[in-house]
């Protein structure tokens, strides 16, 4: 088996693909390209941990695994004030926000795909329709399930996973007032699958889950492209800029890499899987004379139409223990609002999730900042307690946007992002028609007090590279490939057009999937 940063291919090998990131996007794609027999070398910003560095404590593995780079919030979210530089929360290593994702592994719909078409145009954003259908990833879903052991999933074969107290509060709320869809779609084994153990129900899911029941490309997709011998993991590198010639063509990444010293890979294939900031900041940060507005940017659409859901968050407390935080994290997620209906005020719609917070995290986020009575006395009952996050559709919005600070600069010497988010009214009444269901649902099970909480920093991080049909609307095409520049690809969230309601890393692994098939083909047949 290769090793994680053996020196399998040189920096000047010209017929690699490099892929930046190892997380649902480029980890996955990493793993299908090698099966496929394509070479390929991972870079990865962040350090290659091991269950072994799992710790079930939240701040610490909040502060070993998180993005903790220097980023700016800006615009008229809450986060300007409460989280001013943590606009999202996503983990800075190998395996990506795999490692710290909830496992909640949802569909888009069929009407997600064509939100221009369907909503028409809104005031305020700017909905495009995918350039692709329902129909044309549904199979790609179904490989995706698969691949990672969705436990209630038909395609998978996995049984749902074992109701924990949580569920069952969040469940008997629901259908007390009429909801029926009562679903838990996650990516953990229910039982023994894949070479990997069943789910203990230990509860630190989003710290990294230790015995490996939690799918994570850090010890899936990545060691399986490993043990190919196709594929070399290089971690601790840094990519600062994508390099291209004279036609335009990309030729190379060049990075730091884990000594501090500056390489040029040199690459047949570039496909960047970062993130939805860190992807468009390297597309601008490789600005040349050829490309002023930085690579792929003819549309002048790199960094816009950033997406994080329409979110809120909410705690309940109840008459009796539920002890929220034994068993998977996710408890019951009711579907029932998911669907088109324009008669409650607004487009799209959105899940309840069912969503468990270990005590350190629930005193931080209850009321950032807050003190007092009011919120130990909600502390006291922390026992008592459930918790739903709301994750509705997110309008795209151009204003939205990931962007250069013009001055300061990381320690890495580049420009510091600028995440700059305005939820549309749109959002705003998703979330509220959210929380006042919460409110209705938990109270229907007898509960004393419900406490509204502003959403947490967004681990959802879409757009800003998004696909479209037509060059002028987006940045990459129906392939995740950029409209611009036909061997350099986006193969992360940043290609969605729209969010849907739907948790994004099942439809990312499922375009990667895909991605994977037209890249190996199109190598074959000289096209790139």
């Amino acid at each position: 088996m290769a090793t994680p940063n053996s020196s399998k291919y040189s920096t000047g090998d010209r017929d690699v693909v490099v892929v930046i990131g190892s997380g649902a996007g480029g980890g996955t794609l990493a793993n299908e390209l090698a099966q496929r027999g394509v070479r390929v070398v991972i870079l990865e910003a962040g350090k290659h941990y091991t269950q072994a560095d799992f710790e079930n404590d939240e701040w610490a593995m909040f502060n070993k695994i998180s993005w903790l780079d220097k980023r700016i919030s800006a615009g008229g979210w809450h986060h300007t004030k409460t989280y001013p530089n943590l606009p999202a929360w996503i983990v800075k290593g190998v395996g990506g926000s795999t490692v710290h994702f909830s496992g909640v592994a949802l569909r888009f719909q069929p009407h997600d795909f064509r939100t221009r078409t369907i909503y028409g145009q809104v005031e305020g954003a700017n909905v495009l329709d995918w350039p692709i259908t329902y129909a044309d990833l549904a199979p790609y879903y179904d490989k995706a399930e698969k691949k990672m052991g969705v436990a209630g999933s038909r395609a998978s074969g996995m049984p749902p996973m074992p109701e924990n107290n949580h569920y069952k509060v969040m469940a008997a709320g629901a259908r007390k007032i009429g909801y029926r869809k009562i679903v838990r779609p996650v990516a953990s084994n229910s039982k023994p699958n894949d070479g990997r153990p069943a789910c203990q129900q230990i509860g630190f899911c989003m710290q990294g889950c230790k015995i490996g029941a939690k799918w994570s490309t850090l010890y899936t997709e990545i060691p399986r492209a490993l043990e190919t011998g196709r594929a070399e993991l290089r971690q601790q590198a840094m990519v600062l800029k994508i390099e291209h010639d004279k036609s335009g063509k990309v030729t190379g990444v060049l990075y730091v890499d884990e000594h501090g010293r500056t390489q040029l890979q040199k690459a047949r294939v570039v496909c960047v899987a970062g993130n939805s900031i860190e992807s468009p900041r390297l597309l601008l940060n490789s600005a040349t004379s050829l490309f002023p507005d930085g690579l792929a940017n003819s549309s002048g659409q790199v960094g816009k139409n950033y997406m994080n859901h329409a979110t809120a968050a909410a705690l309940a407390v109840h008459r009796q223990p539920v002890y929220m935080y034994r068993g998977f994290d996710i408890g019951a997620v009711v579907a029932d609002e998911v669907d088109l209906d324009t008669r409650r005020g607004f487009n799209g719609g959105y899940y309840l999730e069912g969503l468990a917070l270990g005590l350190p995290y629930t005193a931080a986020f209850m009321k950032p900042g807050g003190w007092g009575r009011e919120v130990t006395s909600a502390l006291d009952m922390y026992d008592h307690m459930s918790c739903v996050w709301v994750c509705g559709e997110d309008m795209a919005r151009e204003q939205n946007s990931i962007t250069l600070h013009p001055t300061e600069r990381d320690q890495y010497g580049l420009p510091v992002p600028i995440v700059t988010k305005t939820y549309h009214k749109n959002d705003d009444a998703i979330a509220a028609h959210g929380l006042m269901q919460f409110r209705k649902l938990s109270e229907a099970v007898g509960a004393t007090r419900v406490i509204d909480m502003p959403a947490y920093p967004a681990s959802h991080n879409m757009g800003t590279n998004r696909m479209s049909a037509l060059a002028r609307d987006g940045v990459v095409n129906k392939w995740g490939q950029s409209h611009d520049i036909k061997n350099l690809f986006i193969s992360d969230g940043s290609q969605f057009t729209s969010s849907s309601a739907a948790n994004p890393t099942l439809t990312i692994v499922a375009l990667a999937i895909r991605q994977a098939e037209y890249i190996a083909g199109a190598m074959r047949r000289k096209e790139i």
